[in-house]
């Protein structure tokens, strides 16, 4: 069942239902990088237990933190939909950017401008090295989606995530929404 979609910076990696990477178990992937010596991706759907702040002890931010995979746990990253205010990061797609200027995001929270409709933190990130990715795609490990609503990347109900974005790849893999997450439960 592969991905008819070739991954690009921008398109999500949706991982198929039985994935056993319990990093990846039912997860949704925003590559934000994607070259021939590998991707860069964060993790849409793993809520952490932390907020901005337990990381950060001068920061007085109350957004929670996600997991953006099991690379580099000891970094701190975001994705945002608001270069209007903060006039810096690298986008990623039509009107999402990766990174940016952190010292004046933390005023533009700390004062309120920036919802958490706008932007998500990530703790460590996903990582593929050369040819790595191609071959999970092979194995038939993700499925590819370019076509969503950017607002699904600040979507509060991270449970459910993963079964809305593979019901829209549309009828040829919606059916896969509604597999158990364990097949011995069928």
């Amino acid at each position: 069942m592969l991905s008819p979609i070739k991954p690009k910076k921008g398109t999500l990696l949706v991982s198929e239902p039985f994935m056993l990477d319990p990093n990846f178990k039912r997860s949704v992937v925003l590559l934000t990088e994607i070259e021939e010596q590998g991707a860069i991706g964060f993790i849409l759907n793993q809520r952490s237990n932390l907020i901005v702040s337990d990381l950060l002890p001068d920061s007085s931010c109350g957004l929670p933190v996600f997991i953006g995979g099991p690379v580099a746990n000891d970094t701190l990253h975001f994705i945002h939909s608001c270069y209007d205010k903060l006039n810096s990061g690298i986008e990623i797609r039509d009107g999402i950017y990766w990174g940016g200027n952190f010292e004046a995001l933390q005023v533009l929270i700390s004062t309120g401008q920036i919802k958490s409709s706008e932007i998500k933190f990530f703790i460590g990130y996903s990582g593929w090295g050369e040819e790595q990715l191609d071959g999970e795609l092979e194995q038939n490990s993700w499925l590819v989606s370019d076509k969503f609503n950017s607002e699904v990347i600040f979507v509060e109900d991270e449970e459910n995530l993963w079964r809305e974005v593979v019901i829209g790849l549309g009828p040829k893999y919606a059916h896969i929404a509604n597999f158990p997450e364990n097949p011995q439960w069928n």
